[in-house]
Formats: C-alpha cells, sequence, structure tokens
C-alpha cells in the first residue's frame, strides 16, 4: 500500500507568488494563435521556441487531451426603471441542473448567478438592457426576476418571449465573460479568439485558455505525425479566478468544476502506452481525478464527485488503468455511455501525478491554485520558469504565451 498523508499544513500562498507588471498581461490574442511563443521545460533545462512547432516538440507517441468546452456569452446586463444597471453573470443552471437541458428550455429558466450592482436589485422582474434599441433584441424580450440567494450566488430565472431556445438568446442578448483581470469591455473580436477551434460543448464562463493556441493547421500537423487526440468535456467556472485569500492553503475553499467523460475516451485513457499530455488545468484536475472516482468505483459507491483533499487521504493501492477499468465496469453495470461527474480536486505541492506526463499551459496569477497546479509538477524550479519568462518577453494569462512543462517523475518519456 502506498503511503499518504493530509496535504502541505504550512505552505503558504506567499510562498508561491511573483511580481507581474501590468505591461505584461497580453489584453489582446496575437493575430495568429500558433504564433505564440513556447517555453519548454524539460530536465530542469528550458528552452525557447514558437507554439507552431509543438508537433515535432512533443514525443511522436503522445496523446494530448483537449477540454471541448465552449464558452458562453454568460453576461447580461438589465435595468432598473431608475436607470441602474444589474449585471447578471450565470454561473451554472439550477432547474434543470443539466447543462444541456437548461440551454434547450424555452420561455424560461433558472440559474444560479452571480449578481453586480445587487443591493439595488431586491424585487421585480428587470428587462434586458438594450441601449441600441436593437430589434432583434427587442423582439427577444428577456427579463430576470431575482427569485432567492445561496452564499454569495443568487438565483435568477430568466423569462423571455421569442420560441427559442436560452441558448440562442444568450448568443444573441450575453456578453463574452472575458477575464477581470484584461480591464477592458468585451469586443466582437473576442467571440471567436476567447474561443478554442475545438470547442463543442456550451457551458463554461471562462475558456480552458491553453487551448487558446491551438490552430487547425497545427492540429492538422499532429494528426499528420500520428500524434492522438482525445477529448472531454469539463466546464469553466467562475472560480477559476477566485485568488487565495487565506495565509495557508489548509484554510482554501476550492471551487467545484462539472465534467463528462464518454466511454470511449475512458478506453482510450486506459489502453495508451505513451505520454498523456493535459492541454490545461481543466484537463489536468479531470484526468486525474478520474483516478479517484476509479477508487469509489472499486469500493462499489457512485463516482460521481472528488473532493478537495481526496487525493491526499486516499490510499493508492491500484494502479491507474486498473483505476479507469473500475469506471468502465461502473457504466456497463448501469447501461450507460458516458461519465458525468464533478471534482474540487486541488493539484498543489505534494501531490502526486496518477496520469500527466506534460502539461501544456499559460501564465498564471500570482497567489493562484493555478500556479500552485504547476508548482506541483515541476517543484521549486517554476520560479525558474516564470523568471526566465518575464525575463524574455513573454506575454502573461489568458491571451499570453505558453509553456510546455513535463513532469519529471513520468517514467514514460524516454
Amino acid at each position: 500500500m502506498e503511503t499518504f498523508h493530509f496535504p502541505i499544513p504550512g505552505i503558504r500562498i506567499s510562498d508561491y507568488t511573483y511580481d507581474l507588471p501590468e505591461n505584461r498581461i497580453a489584453r489582446y490574442p496575437l493575430p495568429i494563435r500558433h504564433d505564440s511563443k513556447l517555453l519548454v521545460y524539460r530536465n530542469e533545462e528550458i528552452k525557447d521556441d514558437c507554439f507552431r512547432n509543438l508537433p515535432v516538440i512533443l514525443p511522436s507517441d503522445s496523446l494530448l487531451i483537449f477540454n471541448n468546452t465552449r464558452v458562453v456569452p454568460a453576461r447580461l446586463i438589465f435595468r432598473k426603471e431608475t436607470g441602474a444597471l444589474i449585471e447578471v453573470f450565470c454561473l451554472e443552471p439550477a432547474s434543470p441542473k443539466e447543462y444541456i437541458l437548461a440551454f434547450s428550455q424555452h420561455a424560461s429558466s433558472t440559474w444560479y448567478c452571480a449578481v453586480g450592482n445587487a443591493k439595488r436589485w431586491k424585487t421585480g422582474h428587470l428587462p434586458l438592457y438594450n441601449p441600441e434599441n436593437d430589434p432583434k433584441i427587442a423582439k427577444i424580450g428577456l427579463s430576470a426576476s431575482l427569485i432567492g440567494q445561496e452564499a454569495d450566488r443568487y438565483l435568477v430565472r430568466f423569462s423571455w418571449a421569442a420560441d427559442i431556445p436560452f441558448s440562442t438568446v444568450l448568443e444573441a442578448s450575453g456578453r463574452v465573460p472575458i477575464p477581470p483581470y484584461l480591464k477592458r469591455e468585451a469586443e466582437d473580436s473576442d467571440l471567436e479568439r476567447y474561443q478554442t477551434v475545438y470547442a463543442r460543448n456550451r457551458g463554461s464562463v471562462a475558456a480552458p485558455t491553453a487551448g487558446l493556441h491551438f490552430s487547425d493547421q497545427v492540429i492538422g500537423h499532429m494528426q499528420r505525425n500520428n500524434i492522438g487526440i482525445a477529448e472531454l468535456t469539463l466546464h469553466v467556472g467562475a472560480g477559476t479566478f477566485k485568488p487565495v485569500k487565506t495565509p495557508y492553503i489548509r484554510d482554501h475553499i476550492m471551487h467545484s468544476e462539472p465534467f463528462e467523460v464518454s466511454r470511449e475516451f475512458l478506453e482510450r485513457l486506459s489502453a495508451h502506452e505513451g505520454p498523456v499530455v493535459s492541454v490545461g488545468t481543466t484537463s489536468c484536475r479531470c484526468i486525474e481525478s478520474l483516478y479517484y472516482l476509479g477508487l469509489q468505483a472499486a469500493a462499489g459507491r457512485d463516482p460521481l464527485f472528488v473532493g478537495q483533499w481526496e487525493p491526499y487521504v486516499t490510499p493508492r493501492e491500484i494502479a491507474y488503468r486498473e483505476s479507469i477499468q473500475h469506471l468502465l465496469n461502473y457504466l456497463d453495470k448501469n447501461n450507460r455511455d458516458s461519465l458525468q461527474a464533478s471534482t474540487q480536486i486541488i493539484i498543489a505541492p505534494s501531490y502526486v501525478f496518477q496520469t500527466t506526463d506534460i502539461l501544456v499551459t499559460n501564465y498564471h496569477q500570482p497567489n493562484s491554485t493555478l500556479l500552485l497546479l504547476v508548482a506541483a509538477l515541476t517543484g521549486e524550479k517554476w520560479r525558474s520558469v516564470y523568471d526566465h519568462a518575464l525575463t524574455n518577453g513573454y506575454r502573461f494569462l489568458s491571451y499570453g504565451d505558453s509553456c510546455l512543462l513535463y513532469n519529471p517523475e513520468s517514467k514514460k518519456i524516454k
């Protein structure tokens, strides 16, 4: 039996920060996705490259894990009779809870939301703010009603007159929820660029930004090189931008995100012999969580949720492949073609990676759980990676440049 322990009781978030000048934050993407710079960290060495060369840099027997979630224009602005503007940010569906059903609703749909200027909105229906009197938006007739509150999020019922699904309502009426640190309003270009080229399944309020660098040309080049691609769906929540405000990591409450993986995905992941490449931290969190869900299935439990600290207090008695087989057995037993679950997992220093051999990721905010994940993979070398990027003109955060980080503990990389 492998030893285990409660995580990192003494790790302070102040040890995982750095000075990020405002002028290093990329406010806009580059004109061509794959022209971003790529820092390659392997065997404690750092090299500079370009993202377009990723297909020849990666091992030829790699399997890339894409998160095919699609960002929805989840920011809606409503107006009171007094003229006060109320911003409503859709976080996740409340009734019905399933994303695909919530987006297909007609007439009304209820969501958990973040509400700006909430003190000015107590009761009543608010019409959508339509400053340009767009007749298409007016015809939809969208309004919002505040019907409850749970902690720091609100329960909002949306109603509309047009005979169209809620997904179409959002596409017509909503705004792209670009990250707050960009310090600008969303523009028409963000509709395309704050979205991966392989985005398919609606549900995210933030893009899986490591995937923004992939172009059709890069993907085609990888396929010609016989590099594998497998897709999962994890809907990225607003919690991804939540800073760690507690002095010690142990006191931080991690956000939870829903995901879905198909039977085919599990079979392919289980059978793959070469390096597994997580494209982004969301893909990484998902495939790492699958191991612990498999342990739950092996114990006769329904594999539905991985808690924040579960990987640190759970004995790791079986191999990753065996754990995935237990999930496949669970699907067989329940006559299902996909697994739907959610994860609250926090990946921080002392975490033992179960299947991530290589990570493609952007540069993350100081004092963030995403930076903790990078430190968990690279150890203290994360500082060298970030210092090199800052010294050599790399662009930071969602629209910034990329890095390719090899797991020094991986046994699959030759």
